[in-house]
């Protein structure tokens, strides 16, 4: 499975069809261990049924996320709490 991991900006153009900020530089709190990265940092798993997004610290699933026919699925059941920073 390492063969496949990228880093989370891997993510960015999924996220951004979905997000109207940029989503690499919200930080993320894992639900599983506590540890709070920047969605950029976080490891990404991307194949033809999905994009799965895992915490570095404990490999805890946090985002998944399946875009077909026109719709998206996000189970974010993996992140406790998501910090995003407001444009001034």
């Amino acid at each position: 499975m390492d063969d496949n991991k990228l880093d989370g900006n891997a993510a960015g153009g999924i996220l951004q069809e979905i997000f109207p900020f940029e989503m690499t530089t919200v930080e993320g709190t894992c639900a599983s261990c506590g540890s709070t990265y920047q969605v950029g940092a976080l490891n990404v798993y991307i194949s033809a049924i999905g994009t799965v997004i895992r915490c570095p610290s404990c490999d805890n699933v946090l985002i998944r996320i399946v875009k077909a026919k026109q719709r998206y699925w996000l189970d974010m059941q993996g992140v406790r709490a998501l910090q995003i920073v407001a444009k001034p």
